[in-house]
């Protein structure tokens, strides 16, 4: 009846459209019909429920939300979903005891009982129950998590399961249709359907997500998600939402970058990854065209690691790397992929875009340690000032600059630049200020202040400067307009 319903519809508008009749009957055969799909997948879909043991009369949330953050803001789902409260005990409820702590969804990826799901839906959790779509429940043991791809793997003592294929997620095309089998709510085997809104979205680390529009909803996370020859191609784990519910943005890992996390965990329970230590940040349009980029593309080293594999390398503050053995730097959350995928101790080149020039350099790869951070370090004092000696005067980018003594230089382990004694104008207006560092002027570097006035005063006023300039551990191009 629905069909027939929206075939007279879509006959309608053919007909205001001035389209033959029979268009719009070939446009309701083409809707995908997910009967089929669904009757081979929903078997290898699980629930699961987690639950802790009662070690205070009550508990806190693990990590409070941010102050003044409700059910409105965008990223309280996000803190909901990552840094779930944990639950007080029921009253009478005494140490030892069990009590729920959470649901989600997973599927079966191998016959002898090989989950997958996601971290966020068992971190914390003391016990885990995996129950199939004939009911059956199983304890389930977990085998490796990982928090970085929010992927965990979890294993039941259980044989001839049925089993999702793996699909390739590298070959989705936005506007496909996709299914999402899981358990909002705990409302077991529910499906949804929708498109591929975008591919590739950055919101991690190390993993560029799937966008969809279909209807995710708090339990959904770890479900698969399927292409219409009923492949799994992601894993549905986070959506964009200002009321805790779905609001057609939902957002899965690419299954083809989870299966490499899971054949570590399943391996050794837990990934291994590559570091190279450096900190970075995007390269924009504004400096791109100034410093002769082609386009700006790229990550910008803005800070080096003392002793680190990036050092060792020659690798310096303010170069940009644009390629990684031999894979091109698009963006600069493609570098931290490219490094955490290799092996470490491999030694592989990468490519700088140095003051102009391209430079190839060997760096050996280190393994990443958890939690790795950078030690602090002083920001340059201002220089002393007598207070008889006139008052400098800014140059055309309103900067007033001194040489850094060598020793200094020394221990902040700089070659060349010098110090902001005081910013105005139009450097202040770009975010400069008294106590950074100028290490270069449009790709030359700085050696003195003198020089720096000569580089300055040599400068197109209708053109905009890029300068390099270090704050504290990190660098950053700053453009200024004279």
């Amino acid at each position: 009846m629905t069909r027939f319903l929206l075939a007279s519809i879509l006959a309608l508008v053919a007909a205001a459209a001035g389209l033959a009749p029979g268009s719009a009957a070939a446009q309701v055969r083409q809707l995908p019909d997910f009967v089929d799909l669904v009757e081979r997948a929903a078997p290898a879909v699980v629930n699961i429920r987690t639950s802790e043991r009662v070690r205070e009369r009550a508990q806190g949330p693990q990590v409070p939300l941010p102050e003044g953050m409700d059910e409105n803001d965008p990223f309280y789902e996000f803190f909901r979903r990552f840094f779930p409260p944990r639950r007080a005990p029921s009253p009478g409820g005494g140490p030892g005891d069990e009590v729920p702590r959470g649901v989600g969804s997973g599927f079966v990826i191998s016959v002898d009982g090989y989950v997958m799901t996601n971290h966020h839906v068992v971190d914390g959790a003391d016990e885990i129950y995996v129950t199939l779509a004939d009911k059956r429940e199983f304890r389930g043991r977990l085998i490796g998590s990982d928090r970085r791809t929010d992927v965990a793997l979890v294993k039941i003592d259980v044989t001839d399961l049925p089993r999702l294929p793996i699909g390739d997620s590298r070959k989705l095309r936005v506007g496909e249709w996709v299914v999402a089998i899981g358990s909002p709510f705990g409302l077991d085997s529910t499906v949804t359907a929708g498109i591929v809104s975008a591919r590739s979205r950055d919101t991690g680390d190390y993993l560029p997500f799937i966008q969809t529009d279909v209807a995710v909803n708090p339990g959904n996370s770890g479900g698969p998600l399927l292409n219409l020859a009923g492949e799994v191609v992601g894993i549905n784990s986070q959506i964009y939402s200002r009321t805790g519910g779905f609001m057609g943005i939902s957002f899965a890992i690419p299954i083809d970058e989870a299966m490499r996390v899971v054949e570590q965990l399943r391996a050794t329970g837990r990934v291994i990854r590559g570091r190279i230590g450096v900190g970075i940040a995007e390269v924009t349009r504004e400096v791109a065209a100034p410093l002769g980029l082609p386009k700006a593309a790229g990550a910008l080293v803005r800070s080096v690691e003392a002793g680190g594999p990036a050092e060792k390398a020659g690798i310096e503050v303010g170069d940009i790397i644009q390629r990684f053995d031999g894979k091109p730097v698009e963006r600069s959350s493609d570098l931290p992929r490219l490094v955490g995928g290799t092996t470490p101790g491999s030694k592989v080149g990468v490519q700088v875009w140095r003051r102009g020039e391209h430079r190839t350099l060997s760096i050996t790869v280190a393994e990443m340690e958890p939690e790795q951070r950078a030690g602090p370090n002083g920001r340059p004092s201002q220089p002393p000032r007598s207070g008889s000696a006139p008052a400098k005067a800014a140059n055309a980018l309103g900067l007033v600059v001194a040489d850094i003594a060598a020793e200094r230089k020394q221990q902040l382990r700089l070659r060349n630049g010098v110090a902001v004694e005081s910013a105005e104008g139009a450097a202040a207006r770009a975010g400069i200020r008294t106590g950074d560092i100028v290490m270069t002027l449009n790709n030359q570097e700085v050696t003195s202040a003198r020089q720096f006035a000569e580089l300055v005063a040599k400068l197109d006023r209708s053109r905009t400067a890029v300068l390099l300039v270090r704050r504290g551990d990190n660098a950053q191009f700053v453009p200024v307009r004279p």
